[in-house]
């Protein structure tokens, strides 16, 4: 059974262009590409579909040269299915596998323009740092990550409850019993994640025993893929750095913390390696004076996400040996405590926020952290809305313990701010005696995320 995912949306749209470019998706690995493609496939009249690692035969096509006009008519003579322009689907999926290939998805633009041909596969991103060019403004990447919370609800038959969600508001907030089945939801997404084998096993078995061995499976290959990072990166460190990333996990990195046997300079390209496997999300400091954020990116200051929320469990886990009072807690302490104790809730606010931006560039998240010894303040999130800079903390559902939170907005002379939470929806304000001002704050529940950019269509300057 397939289970609808964000990206399908952004693949039709591409499908549907009168112009459209190769597409290139990428993404970590077991993520969901390759069954998006399959089903994407179903609005073709025929599909062909090659991998390149299970059939390495197809890579001598792309030796000789790289005219496509060629090289299409010899696949189809291989697969044994005809491939027309407007009627088939070509996937070349695990490309990484043959660069040459890569290096031939720009031509497709060129010599056959008319033909939807999609691209894939696992460490992808390193394959592209080897090559000089691959098509610059000749192909369209898409970007895609584990299933976000909506994706889990929808999966888990949950379309009304989701509908109910979506109707509501700052000024209309779900009823009670509704807020707190999806506070439960939530509790249940936290520890299944979102990687599609997973939510499909807890869908047919709700047994969370089960869910962890798929996860602990998912760890292991990930871990298995180390050897082809890179041949000068020691695999003991990378597996060393993915577990301290784990136990930093929403904390500043620091590099001392992942073993003494290595020199900083080792262990920071270890974590870019697993950036860039997609593998972990960095959330860098920003002074956000104004816009963009990144022009006051400070890369020296950075927190660490895991890319799941389900996988961060597992690699705690063998880290510490057992978290059972941790997945217990997750269970059955108060929304408050839910959030207040532990990393989940910052984890799972992040990257609900990364999944739901748009998949057709990369994004980087921020925060922000005063350095004064004497003045420690921190924003778990910095974000924007037009030009108007938009602090995100996220908190429990009292109104005390924002110190931080109202010390930016005073620095920074900002007026409205989110805070992402288990209470239902809602706002109130804050009037900052320092300076006779009122702060506006907008309550979104940490289960609506992806209804943030409406939330924030209520902030003005």
């Amino acid at each position: 059974m397939y289970y609808k995912r964000l990206i399908d949306k952004h693949l039709n749209e591409w499908v549907s262009r009168e112009s459209h470019k190769p597409l290139l998706l990428r993404g970590a690995r077991q993520v969901g590409k390759s069954t998006a493609v399959q089903e994407l496939a179903k609005r073709f009249e025929s599909f062909v579909e090659i991998n390149f690692e299970k059939q390495p035969q197809y890579k001598r096509l792309f030796n000789e040269d790289l005219d496509v006009k060629r090289i299409v008519p010899q696949i189809s003579v291989m697969h044994g299915t005809s491939i027309q322009p407007g009627k088939t689907l070509l996937f070349l999926d695990e490309i990484q596998e043959c660069p040459q290939a890569i290096m031939a998805l720009r031509f497709f633009k060129e010599d056959l323009p008319e033909l939807h041909v999609i691209a894939a596969g696992s460490l992808l991103e390193f394959a592209l740092k080897e090559l000089p060019t691959f098509g610059v403004g000749r192909i369209h990447s898409m970007f895609m990550y584990p299933m976000t919370f909506d994706e889990f609800l929808e999966a888990n038959n949950q379309q009304l409850l989701l509908e109910a969600r979506n109707k509501s508001s700052i000024e209309n907030p779900l009823p009670d019993v509704l807020h707190e089945k999806l506070v439960e939801q939530l509790r249940t997404y936290m520890l299944v994640g979102g990687m599609p084998e997973t939510v499909k096993i807890w869908v047919e078995t709700h047994d969370y025993i089960r869910c962890q061995e798929v996860q602990d499976d998912i760890i292991v290959a990930y871990e298995d893929d180390f050897p082809k990072y890179k041949k000068n990166i020691d695999p003991v460190l990378l597996r060393q750095t993915l577990r301290s990333a784990a136990v930093q996990v929403t904390k500043k990195f620091v590099y001392s913390k992942v073993g003494t046997d290595y020199k900083t300079y080792e262990i920071k390209k270890a974590v870019e390696l697993l950036t860039l496997a997609g593998i972990l999300h960095p959330i860098t400091h920003t002074d956000a004076n104004g816009l963009p954020l990144g022009s006051e990116a400070d890369n020296s200051y950075q927190k660490i996400l895991l890319m799941d929320s389900g996988l961060l469990l597992r690699l705690l886990n063998m880290s510490f040996g057992n978290i059972s009072e941790l997945t217990t807690q997750i269970l059955t302490a108060s929304a408050t405590d839910l959030v207040n104790k532990g990393p989940m809730a910052e984890q799972l606010a992040g990257l609900e926020m990364l999944h739901h931006m748009s998949p057709n560039i990369r994004h980087e998240l921020y925060y922000w952290i005063r350095h004064s010894k004497n003045s420690q303040a921190e924003v778990d999130y910095i974000s924007n809305y037009q030009q108007t800079v938009v602090p995100i903390e996220v908190k429990a559902d009292k109104q005390g313990g924002m110190k931080s939170l109202w010390a930016f907005m005073r620095e920074k002379k900002i007026h409205y701010a989110i805070r992402c939470s288990m209470e239902n929806f809602g706002k109130f304000d804050y009037i900052d005696n320092e300076e006779s001002e009122i702060r506006h704050i907008r309550i979104c529940p940490i289960y609506a995320i992806s209804m943030l950019e409406t939330i924030k269509q209520g902030i003005t300057k």
